[in-house]
């Protein structure tokens, strides 16, 4: 399985820190936020990464060069614009394959999740051991978290493993997926598109899976954030 790490982001919120440095390179705890994704990757053996970038991601580049030093390969897909997260993906297809793959954000710090468990999560065969047919088999699998204090609305309702739009409770998307490359095939290469609209779509369809993370996680939005993660005996923020 390959993995793409979202990195093309301009970070408005987090300014003046990210006119001058990438919001993935911000440090959490010692690490830039993008080199946490990078190891717990290789930890799991997900080791051929793809990063997109466009504010300063030649930063980025010089940061984690071919990932080498990390155990990983590590390729990009350069924008000269960011094209949102659907777009960014349609524009890297070529590098990541015809299989499924998992992309995060490169701004979110969740130093505990595993990636190991990414990978069966788009079953190809029921319980029989029958394939999917390709129209009835999940198209993505969606990690949720407790709604945090930005989206106290939350994202998605789940039911057993089945992700939806309607219903209670819901839960926030943690920018945590697992997609098929079909799903992308329709965006052309350089064409701005976001992923919401596409996993809802999915959900309304019935063919997104998903499941709730209780691990840590913080989407680093805001400098406050950023600096009580770093305060001293730092432990959780709720955000």
């Amino acid at each position: 399985m390959k993995a793409m790490i979202f990195a093309a982001g301009r970070g408005e919120r987090m300014r003046p820190l990210t006119d001058t440095c990438p919001k993935p390179l911000l440090k959490v705890r010692g690490r830039p936020l993008i080199t946490w994704h990078v190891l717990n990757l290789v930890r799991a053996g997900i080791t051929e990464i793809v990063i997109n970038h466009a504010h300063l991601g030649h930063m980025i580049e010089e940061e984690l060069g071919d990932g080498s030093k990390y155990g990983a390969r590590i390729v990009y897909s350069r924008e000269e614009t960011a094209l949102e997260t659907a777009g960014g993906i349609a524009n890297a297809l070529h590098l990541l394959g015809d299989q499924p793959f998992v992309a995060v954000s490169g701004d979110i710090y969740c130093p505990y999740f595993d990636f190991e468990q990414v990978k069966d999560v788009l079953a190809e065969k029921d319980a029989l051991g029958n394939p999917y047919p390709p129209d009835q088999r999940d198209a993505c699998w969606l990690y949720l978290t407790p709604n945090p204090w930005h989206n106290p609305q939350g994202d998605f309702a789940l039911t057993m493993y089945s992700v939806a739009n309607e219903g209670t409770p819901k839960w926030n998307f943690a920018n945590i997926g697992v997609y098929r490359p079909e799903m992308f095939a329709h965006i052309k290469p350089g064409e701005r598109a976001r992923l919401g609209n596409l996993m809802r779509d999915y959900a309304d369809r019935g063919l997104a899976g998903g499941e709730v993370y209780m691990g840590e996680w913080v989407n680093v939005g805001t400098i406050a954030q950023l600096e009580e993660l770093n305060a001293p005996l730092a432990k959780k923020v709720i955000a």
